[in-house]
């Protein structure tokens, strides 16, 4: 006989229960590694702004931000509210064959947010294939004729646009974890550096001279090592894809929406314009499953203009209508609450304590980066004279030695943060570099900033050693018990 689980069954799980669901039907490898961290085997039972509630009575300050999606916090009451409305009227949920006046109002109020001609958008769910339409569109657009196509796409050797076979081909250097299959017709180049750009794009023009890029896709600011690009280099690129007939698309999937200061990092600089941007993340509002490319006008008329072409990029959940209406009050609260403001008032407080903290302990944080309210520090690994040795043992799931030493030195801290001090921190990693990210919800204040960076201040104190050691041994005890 059928068993299913009721909702009611659902919230009475326990954390072990939970744990062998995931390892039957989900990810067995999953259980095997967050379980060895103590938010891993707390059972959380709701969430609400800064604060994740666990079922023993805990209360853990989440300054993950959601990775990029709770700009908004838990549960804004508005966001809560809109939906709820959404629901209560029963309204329409999506039809192809049927306008929705909450699609064409999000395309409108996303137009009159962007700068220049941004005006065309469509709303996939996630960010990489918020990037996936944007490529699809730009390769599009670069037909002039049936029989003059180009065929390169140029990307950042540091990238990251996704996990999917594409934008996967598209994320930096091939993977070393594992090769999968790639997208053809794609070359990197060197992050921040035009010059770079510039002979790639001299490097596979045609016999004939012209240009056989179409398009180029960048970070303005680059989320996982929280790197900028230069004025200079933005404007060189936005330059360059003008002279040559390239496309140019931002991806600002992670940094938009307010969270390093300007509303997107491109709109800091005048004048800058891609021709197709990329966004999900808080877009959302912490609650909507949703992503966006908005495109200029001509690019969008170029790629899809015509009849013939108007439904080449469609899918089944493009413009869902709660996801909208969603979204739609997600944005009213930026612009309400002035989320660029806000991100630029928490780095006036962000940036000097972690400035302050690097001053105290010089041995144990390499650097601080960011913008606003985006920012992370590099921790020193306590154990470089390990590197050596690790480099010579034979273990298969330690393929860079190196970089595991600061991956764990990261990881405890992160741990005895939440351990010891009820907050919830999280990493950001692009194997060439791993930070600990301080990057809070845009709802946060003052005094939780001060929580965080005096409990960070306090796992620093006992010193990395200690704090790595104690890690290790516990890690070690949970494999084992």
């Amino acid at each position: 006989m059928v068993k299913l689980l009721s909702v009611d069954e659902i919230e009475n799980l326990s954390i072990e229960e939970i744990w062998k669901l995931y390892a039957e039907y989900v990810n067995p490898a999953q259980v095997e590694i967050l379980s060895k961290f103590s938010w891993g085997r707390d059972r959380f039972e709701r969430a609400e702004g800064m604060y994740l509630y666990t079922t023993d009575g805990r209360q853990i300050m989440d300054f993950t931000g959601g990775i990029g999606v709770l700009d908004h916090g838990h549960n804004h009451p508005r966001i809560l509210a809109a939906r709820k409305a959404y629901q209560d009227k029963k309204r329409m949920e999506i039809h192809k064959v049927i306008f929705s006046p909450y699609l064409a109002a999000l395309c409108h109020n996303i137009a009159q947010l962007l700068p220049g001609d941004l005006n065309k958008s469509f709303f996939p769910n996630s960010g990489a294939e918020a990037v996936e339409g944007a490529l699809k569109l730009a390769y599009k657009a670069s037909f002039k004729s049936a029989d003059d196509k180009r065929d390169y796409i140029l990307f950042s050797d540091i990238a990251f646009h996704g996990k999917l076979i594409g934008t996967g081909t598209i994320s930096g250097k091939p993977q070393k974890h594992f090769d999968f299959p790639r997208m053809e017709n794609t070359d990197w180049f060197e992050y921040g550096n035009l010059e770079s750009v510039k002979k790639k794009v001299a490097e596979l023009r045609r016999a004939d001279g012209s240009s056989n890029v179409y398009a180029i896709i960048i970070e303005p600011f680059h989320a996982s090592t929280a790197t900028p690009c230069s004025a200079e280099f933005l404007y060189g690129l936005r330059e360059l894809c003008d002279n040559e007939g390239i496309g140019l698309i931002f991806d600002e999937v992670y940094s938009g929406w307010g969270k390093t200061g300007s509303l997107f990092y491109f709109m800091r600089h005048e004048g800058l314009l891609p021709d197709v941007v990329t966004m999900s993340k808080s877009f959302g509002g912490g609650k909507s499953s949703i992503s966006a490319y908005t495109a200029r006008d001509g690019i969008f008329e170029r790629a899809y203009g015509p009849t013939d072409s108007a439904l080449i990029h469609t899918s089944t959940y493009n413009g869902f209508g709660e996801e909208c209406a969603t979204a739609l009050e997600a944005i009213q609260i930026i612009v309400d609450e002035d989320h660029p403001a806000k991100a630029r008032a928490l780095g006036e407080i962000i940036v000097p304590k972690l400035e302050e903290l690097m001053a105290k302990y010089p041995k144990q944080i390499k650097e601080r980066r960011g913008a606003g309210a985006f920012n992370s520090i590099i921790l020193n690994s306590p154990f470089k004279a390990a590197e050596g040795f690790l480099k010579s043992v034979p273990i298969g799931m330690i393929k860079d030695k190196t970089s595991f030493l600061n991956k764990m030195t990261t990881a405890a801290v992160v741990e005895e943060m939440y351990r010891e001090h009820n907050i919830l921190a999280h990493i950001l990693d692009n194997r060439d570099v791993v930070m600990l990210g301080v990057c809070p919800s845009l709802i946060a204040e003052r005094e939780h900033v001060e929580h965080f960076i005096a409990s960070l201040d306090k796992v620093l104190e006992k010193g990395l050693a200690k704090v790595v050691s104690g890690f290790a041994a516990r890690t070690f005890k949970n494999m084992i018990v």
